[in-house]
């Protein structure tokens, strides 16, 4: 009975090891995949979750799959995260081991771009930019959507940096402000496929992880100031095709989010420059 015993534990072990040793293989060549059709610098990750993971094989349907990539575009210094969590992939397991996964039905997407603080700090050309959230301040009483049809999110931000040189003013004389740190609010928009980010003022306030001291822009100065914490930031479109549908502040990352169900993605547009 011992020696039974042990036989089925090991057979049982080995049975674990096949199926992580199998899922593996799979995360492989699709990155491979991935990172071929998409034109990537480097192979994504890819995580296929649920065990046991040849019994999806099997159904030719798994239950979850998540990518992240990164991805270098023109207009954007640096590099960017796309993320895609797929839920109900639809791929036969011949398919899969052959590297044959261009289109795949998918019974919901989630996609999303992450823009990290160093590159928003290149984009402002403000290197030791922090983003803070803040309660966003929707006066327009739609509670984010506008009327044109094109989807609109709003949020309220904090942002804070140091000046990185000279503030020029309208009449195109300059006042050097470099060395000198700044808090201003912002208002954060998704318009369409456009984040917008436009300073509204000065912040002098308190509060957990906000910055206390800053100093004061002389009044003269303000619209110059406010005018280097402002960018537009065209997301073009989110992995697979999906269209952007909500932004918002995390963890000083501005992230950018979309939604689609019962679609077939094209692998080769995980990016689109």
């Amino acid at each position: 009975m011992r020696k039974l015993i042990i036989g089925l534990l090991i057979l049982a072990g080995m049975a674990v090891v096949i199926d992580f040793g199998a899922a593996a293989y799979s995360e492989y060549r699709v990155s491979r995949a991935l990172r071929v059709g998409a034109d990537l610098s480097a192979d994504p990750e890819v995580t296929i979750h649920g065990f046991p993971f040849l019994g999806q094989a099997l159904e030719g349907r798994y239950q979850s799959v998540g990518i992240r990539a990164q991805v270098v575009r023109p207009d954007i210094s640096g590099q960017i995260y796309v993320e895609a969590n797929l839920t109900g992939v639809r791929l036969p397991f011949r398919d899969l081991s052959d590297g044959n996964v261009r289109r795949v039905p998918v019974e919901k997407l989630d996609a999303r771009m992450v823009i990290e603080p160093v590159e928003l700090g290149r984009m402002f050309n403000i290197p030791d930019l922090q983003v803070h959230s803040r309660p966003a301040d929707k006066s327009d009483g739609t509670g984010g959507s506008g009327g044109s049809g094109m989807t609109t999110t709003t949020d309220g931000l904090i942002l804070t940096g140091t000046l990185p040189g000279t503030v020029t003013k309208p009449g195109g004389n300059g006042a050097q402000l470099s060395g000198d740190k700044v808090s201003v609010q912002a208002e954060l928009r998704l318009v369409g496929t456009q984040v917008e980010i436009t300073a509204t003022g000065f912040y002098r306030g308190t509060g957990p992880d906000l910055p206390t001291s800053t100093m004061e822009v002389p009044e003269v100065d303000r619209p110059a100031v406010l005018a280097m914490f402002s960018r537009i930031i065209d997301t073009k479109e989110l992995p697979f095709g999906i269209q952007p549908t909500k932004v918002f502040a995390l963890g000083g990352q501005i992230q950018v989010e979309g939604k689609g169900e019962n679609v077939t993605i094209d692998l080769d547009r995980l990016q689109r420059p």
